[in-house]
């Protein structure tokens, strides 16, 4: 997984390639002024493409469609047609949206190139929800049609993919675009009242925070006789680092995510930690780990204990913690599960008692509602950043070292296959702590 790649199709020059048709796109891009005021009104449909046909993209199709009710899906993409029946047929059956499902045969794109022929086939918005690796390609493909995006978390896999998309989200607001983030819990009605009263010091100045994400099991596909290497890798992303990240990236972002938020959206200067595979230790599990612990510490001396394990028969803990000179905060998504209590016994604990919301629902109505108002909203440096603090633990735990914030932006270790297309494709190695360097 660290071999040296100068030789091989990168995945800049992959978009490149693949984004041969763009030229109409841009001639189209100097209208988008005019149709974007039309929005405003409130009457025009906006149309979106769906790239990423999985559970996931079904779920924000479905959302993006609740959020405004003049709204249409017209396109929809997938490496795997199957995937995009299916997810097609669902929504089609969604009675409370199925009317403005309006993606006929020609519509439908399968295939490594079918995020371009989503995003030329007319739509206005983009939901990206792919497996994370291809999502910085997506991305650069989409602002540079000049297509607002939902961007699901996370947003690359590596440092490369990392500084690509901060590059792109730059050239969004430049075309005054929307880029929405799947890191949702920023949407929490009660996460977002807790950070009021934290940031406001409420309970002090804070020194430390845990992030608790422990869970069970998750899907496993397994091979079939039929499948290449290409075809059980992409069926099973979740399992192989160069699509997912590993699960500490691709979910425990979330919770990672929270925490910055609570610093104030500073980011730590260096990382240690350690993980592994004991249960999840077969072939079929690709090559990521099945735990990962992670401390990183901050400027001021602040530190984050970063917790995740993805276990069977375990139990579970999704949760955050935050520990201030004068109280702490407990901040997870279950009933009355955000609260404040003070050292000083004397004053009351704080409880989020307030209106419970859908933050999947919440974060697509915040981009269509920004879209009519003609207002930018951008997510694109948290997203980014918080998408390298996961990356960035990853490292810690695969190599064994300590990581600096710096050595980790500036890693030039690129997980992109040499190509893309079916076929043989190396099994990439499991990280041996001590072993694996740092690139």
């Amino acid at each position: 997984m660290h071999r040296d790649r100068s030789n091989e199709q990168t995945r800049r020059q992959f978009a490149m390639t693949t984004n041969a048709g763009l030229s109409a796109a841009l001639l189209a891009s100097t209208s988008l002024s005019l149709e974007r005021s039309a929005f405003a009104g409130g009457s025009d449909f906006i149309r979106i493409g769906l790239i990423g046909c999985g559970g996931r993209g079904t779920g924000a199709a479905k959302n993006a469609l609740d959020a405004d009710s003049n709204v249409k899906l017209t396109a929809m993409g997938d490496v795997f047609e199957d995937r995009l029946e299916m997810s097609l047929q669902s929504l089609r059956k969604m009675a409370e949206v199925s009317a403005r499902v309006d993606v006929p045969k020609e519509r439908q794109f399968a295939g490594f190139d079918a995020y371009q022929k989503v995003i030329d086939s007319g739509v206005d918005v983009v939901l990206l929800c792919t497996p994370p690796h291809f999502r910085p390609m997506h991305l650069e493909a989409a602002v540079q049609g000049g297509k607002h995006a939902f961007v699901e978390k996370p947003i690359a896999v590596d440092a490369p993919g990392v500084r690509a998309v901060l590059e792109t989200c730059k050239k969004a607001k430049q075309k005054n675009l929307c880029i929405v983030s799947g890191l949702c819990l920023r949407y929490h009605n009660g996460f977002i009242e807790a950070a009021k009263r934290i940031h406001a010091g409420d309970i002090g100045e804070l020194h430390t925070l845990q992030a608790n994400d422990y869970r069970g099991g998750i899907w496993l596909r397994p091979r079939q006789p039929e499948w290449t290497d290409m075809h059980w890798q992409m069926r099973n992303w979740y399992y192989f680092t160069w699509l997912s990240g590993d699960f500490n990236v691709e979910q425990h972002i979330h919770f990672l995510d929270v925490c910055i938020w609570m610093m104030k959206n500073e980011y730590p200067v260096k990382a240690i930690g350690m993980g592994g595979r004991t249960v999840r230790t077969g072939p079929e599990y690709g090559n990521i780990y099945d735990h990962h612990s992670v401390i990183y510490e901050f400027a001021n001396g602040a530190r984050l204990y970063s917790n995740t394990r993805q276990m069977p028969d375990c139990s579970t803990d999704l949760s955050v913690q935050v520990v201030c000179d004068g109280g702490r905060a407990h901040l997870s998504e279950r009933k009355k599960g955000v609260y404040i209590k003070h050292n000083n016994r004397a004053v009351p604990q704080w409880s989020y008692d307030g209106l419970d919301n859908d933050v999947y629902q919440t974060e697509h109505e915040d981009l269509f509602t920004s879209i009519r108002k003609g207002a930018l909203v951008n997510h694109g440096e948290y997203m980014a950043k918080s998408t390298l603090l996961a990356i960035m633990g990853r490292m810690a735990t695969y190599t064994g070292k300590t990581i600096t914030w710096d050595a980790a932006m500036n890693s030039q270790l690129d997980l992109s296959p040499s190509k893309y297309e079916w076929g043989d494709a190396p099994i990439p190695e499991i990280a041996r702590p001590g072993i694996t360097e740092f690139l």
